[in-house]
């Protein structure tokens, strides 16, 4: 019971995010008070719509936030929480993830208001929210259409529309030329700090990709595009997931280990068609729907 009730709570921290869907037929994975306007815990905003701020700042010249390593969020990291009757798993590790797909942003609406992490949502700095990334997380954000890139920092959770992977600040999106679109696609890769232990925080460069072990680069013609169905500290629980698709949906997979995670890719295909079909089976049957990966 204690475990669901912080569930519950969590569920309302959850809020800050301006695409959550509306509610499932059940209802029980989140109070009553939550469902108002469509939104987790939107009976705590004034506003019933997300708009971009009143004070439209310059934010051309703000500095990206500076990767370092900090504390995990007492607040946002349950192994487990649950939204709209559908339970999300926050990813044991951020190193080595890479995804592309749609992100959208929040502004005005969620502005001052508490985070999953605990923090205020402040819309004029390089944030983000993200659904099972660890928080924090930094991140780089590149636009995919116009090749823009931004360092931000992943302090909640959201979006938690299918087809977006991450959920934007006003000003992330601004920097990004995504605001007047609403959506735009990028492609989402983590970052580690790895500061000299004698330098001063002050003094701590920008921090470089985590190393993983990328698998070759394809020579061929043909793209090998990849599903990435897991990602897992415990090697046995990979191959548990291997099992359960091949079981359940007839699906091969590989593992693909790094120095800190083992990563379930399914694959490869040649186009994405086929790719979003497989996305798609394994959602209709329950699995969390994977995440595209095109080494």
């Amino acid at each position: 019971m204690m475990r669901l009730a912080w569930a519950l709570a969590t569920c309302t921290l959850l809020g800050a995010c301006a695409t959550t869907p509306g509610p499932s037929s059940s209802g029980d994975s989140v109070p009553d008070d939550t469902v108002k306007n469509g939104a987790p815990g939107s009976d705590r905003y004034s506003m019933d719509q997300d708009t971009p701020p009143k004070e439209r700042r310059d934010v051309s010249q703000l500095p990206e936030p500076v990767p370092k390593n900090e504390p995990r969020s007492r607040y946002g990291n349950p192994d487990t929480y649950s939204v709209w009757g559908k339970t999300y798993r926050v990813l044991p590790s951020a190193e080595g993830y890479q995804a592309e797909g749609l992100a959208s942003w929040y502004g005005q609406k969620f502005h001052g208001h508490r985070t999953s992490s605990g923090e205020s949502f402040d819309m004029y700095r390089f944030t983000a929210a993200h659904r099972s990334l660890p928080l924090p997380t930094y991140a780089r954000v590149t636009n995919l259409d116009n090749g823009k890139s931004l360092v931000v920092r992943i302090n909640d959770r959201g979006p938690f529309h299918e087809d977006r992977i991450i959920d934007l600040s006003w000003a992330a999106a601004v920097r990004l030329g995504i605001e007047q679109a609403g959506t735009g696609r990028v492609r989402v890769e983590t970052i580690s700090a790895t500061p000299d232990p004698s330098l001063p925080a002050s003094k701590i460069p920008t921090a470089v990709r985590a190393a993983v072990d990328s698998p070759p680069p394809n020579t061929g013609s043909e793209p090998r595009l990849f599903l990435q169905a897991g990602a897992f500290q415990d090697r046995a629980a990979a191959e548990r997931m291997q099992q359960s698709l091949r079981d359940q949906l007839g699906l091969s997979s590989e593992i693909r280990s790094g120095k800190a995670l083992h990563r379930v890719w399914i694959g490869p295909y040649t186009d994405d068609q086929q790719r979003q079909q497989v996305r798609q089976t394994m959602a209709d049957a329950g699995f969390e729907r994977p995440v595209p990966i095109t080494p």
